[in-house]
């Protein structure tokens, strides 16, 4: 009997990286270009924020022909009103954020970590109100504040915003709490120690990098969101940093201080920026840890 043996060409695992990388570098191309389209509108923004009107108007932004001016960024926050817009936003947004997860938390512990009579049910109950759009609440929800003699208030508002990202907030921490290890739960029912005291001691703190990307995400949310403050929040003294920049955009057709709307707008975007960049790792720690079964 004859061994023979098997001449085929057997890939290698350079080829086969080769060829994943050729498949994928149509995408990576499209992705990259977006990105740098995005980096030059960016760019584009700030130099326009520290250049003068004439110079935005006549196309000149990228020459600096009369240097660079950073009193834009002053005329922009005091005069402009955007100060006010801006600590409104994030008392708007600190506050959601703050008081979405203390209400969500211990709801999606429960939730995710004890099986119960109704626990699917509440699960599609908080599934289905993020799927309703907010034009459906918005009429009884501003004829409730009209009877109540409440329409132009911070804390009407703030109610709202934190109503509208419980369901979000308790659907992304209950794929999380679910995926985390029941050891320490038992390790601590052996030391007697109670639910509730687990839940705060041992589980919220194994908890913290998911806490942490659904509080950013319901930062940005908020600090983004224009159509609530718009009607629960019109009066410019509560007016949030949408509808702010709005009516600042309003003004300079009057006035045509386009630098100052320019650096309105970088002052807005910089908050969301800079949360993302120092804290993109947890961000993308968590959304990755609560697709892990423990």
């Amino acid at each position: 009997m004859k061994n023979t043996k098997d001449t085929r060409a057997v890939p290698s695992y350079n080829g086969l990286r080769v060829k994943e990388q050729l498949r994928l570098l149509p995408g990576h191309l499209i992705v990259g270009l977006w990105c740098l389209f995005t980096l030059g509108m960016l760019l584009w923004i700030v130099a326009a924020s520290l250049s003068t009107s004439p110079e935005i108007m006549r196309g000149e932004v990228l020459k600096f022909a009369t240097g660079l001016h950073p009193e834009n960024y002053v005329k922009a926050w005091t005069a402009n009103n955007i100060s006010v817009f801006f600590l409104n936003s994030l008392l708007y947004s600190t506050c959601t954020m703050i008081g979405s997860l203390l209400i969500s938390a211990p709801a999606a512990y429960v939730l995710g970590r004890f099986v119960f009579r109704g626990n699917k049910v509440v699960r599609s109950g908080f599934i289905t109100a993020m799927s309703l759009p907010h034009i459906m609440i918005v009429m009884p929800l501003f004829s409730m504040a009209t009877r109540a003699n409440l329409t132009g208030s911070k804390i009407v508002l703030i109610f709202i915003y934190i109503g509208m990202q419980v369901p979000y907030t308790t659907t992304f921490l209950i794929s999380f709490f679910s995926s985390l290890s029941r050891v320490y739960e038992e390790a601590a029912a052996i030391d007697g120690c109670p639910p509730m005291k687990t839940f705060w001691k041992i589980m919220l703190p194994l908890a913290q990098p998911g806490l942490v990307t659904v509080g950013i995400f319901n930062f940005m949310n908020i600090w983004n969101e224009y159509f609530l403050s718009l009607i629960f929040a019109s009066s410019e003294r509560n007016m949030s940093v949408g509808p702010g920049l709005k009516s600042v955009l309003t003004a300079m057709q009057y006035t045509g201080d386009w630098g100052g709307l320019f650096a309105a707008v970088v002052i807005v975007f910089l908050p969301t920026l800079i949360l993302f960049l120092c804290l993109s790792k947890t961000i993308i720690s968590g959304i990755t840890a609560g697709g892990v079964k423990g």
